[in-house]
């Protein structure tokens, strides 16, 4: 398995343009790629401009085809709007367990 854990700051006068891109990302992403298992977006207690999002895929091949994906490609032009230039930061892990 394979987190991508993604850290970024929204424009202030964007945050509900982002809202609504990023949920139709994440919902589309978690129901229609098999090899998601989940999509989790958290917005900062503190500081509400800022959101992680926390992913797992089944694999590298995964990620790639989410990325190719069309709800991705919507994605990307809402986050060259809304997000903060240089603000986003994306880390590719495995996940070494995992309790519930």
């Amino acid at each position: 398995m394979i987190a991508l854990t993604v850290s970024l700051n929204v424009h202030a006068d964007k945050l509900e343009d982002f809202l609504h891109a990023i949920e139709t990302n994440a919902k589309a992403t978690f129901n229609d790629e098999a090899g998601c298992h989940y999509f989790d977006v958290t917005q900062d207690i503190k500081d509400p401009l800022h959101f992680v999002f926390y992913e797992l895929y089944e694999d590298e091949t995964a990620i790639e085809a989410h990325r190719a994906a069309p709800h991705f490609a919507e994605w990307r032009k809402a986050a060259d709007v809304c997000v903060v230039k240089g603000s986003q930061v994306n880390t590719l892990s495995h996940r070494i367990f995992h309790h519930q």
